[in-house]
């Protein structure tokens, strides 16, 4: 199958590029700067130099690679947390789930794709008793309202789609995230679980919104286990 993947470049993205390529899938690889396209062809993708917010461009590079799927693994995070343009990046974030993820979507329907995976955030969840699960409501505090507005414009862009999952990862950690040796906050989820989930994903659940954490008190990932074959415990080969 030929996946459309959008931020191969990015943590997610080159760490699940070599699991498609296993799987037996062709990669067309995008990302918005030139100077990475070398190393998203090195992991044996196609890359693709577009920029999401382009809504045209991106549309002719979606209907052009005349792929099976989409996966939208893209973020603008570049400052972390506790850094001081840390919320200039939280904005900037803000901004593609919304309209990044819109014109995704409207590029992928326009090209006659169905399935679309994305990622979303599942550290957003209200607080409440027991694990948070798939159906509770996402935290109403002012505070995190920036945020939990791209992740709600997000998933609802995804879930209009024919086949549209929602993958709600935990706090990333390992090769290429801000805490590469061990889970420094929860939710968390080892960033080769997490790309595995995302391929999975591709042959197996139905659409909807999926828990990608390590199972705590504080979120339950069950149903990620039991519709997609997660496993946290998954880690890529040396």
């Amino acid at each position: 199958m030929r996946i459309f993947l959008a931020g191969a470049g990015g943590a997610i993205g080159r760490r699940l590029t070599p699991l498609l390529r296993e799987a037996g899938h062709t990669v067309v690889g995008t990302t918005r700067r030139a100077d990475k396209a070398p190393a998203i062809a090195a992991l044996g993708a196609e890359p693709m130099v577009v920029d999401v917010f382009d809504a045209e461009a991106l549309a002719a590079a979606l209907r052009a690679a005349g792929a099976a799927a989409v996966i939208h693994q893209l973020t603008d995070l570049p400052f972390a947390p506790g850094t001081p343009r840390y919320e200039e990046g939280l904005e900037r974030n803000a901004r593609l789930r919304v309209e990044g993820t819109r014109n995704l979507v409207a590029a992928a329907r326009a090209a006659g794709i169905a399935r679309l995976i994305a990622q979303s955030i599942a550290f957003v969840y209200a607080p409440g008793q027991g694990a948070r699960v798939e159906s509770d409501p996402l935290d109403p505090d002012p505070a995190k309202a920036q945020t939990v507005a791209g992740v709600k414009a997000l998933e609802e862009a995804v879930l209009s789609m024919p086949e549209g999952i929602v993958l709600r990862y935990g706090f990333f950690y390992g090769p290429g995230t801000w805490s590469p040796e061990a889970a420094s906050r929860r939710p968390a989820v080892h960033i080769d679980a997490a790309a595995q989930a995302a391929l999975r994903a591709l042959a197996s659940g139905a659409p909807g919104v999926y828990n990608i954490t390590e199972d705590d008190d504080l979120v339950s990932s069950a149903k990620a286990r039991r519709d997609l074959g997660f496993d946290a415990g998954f880690r890529l080969r040396a």
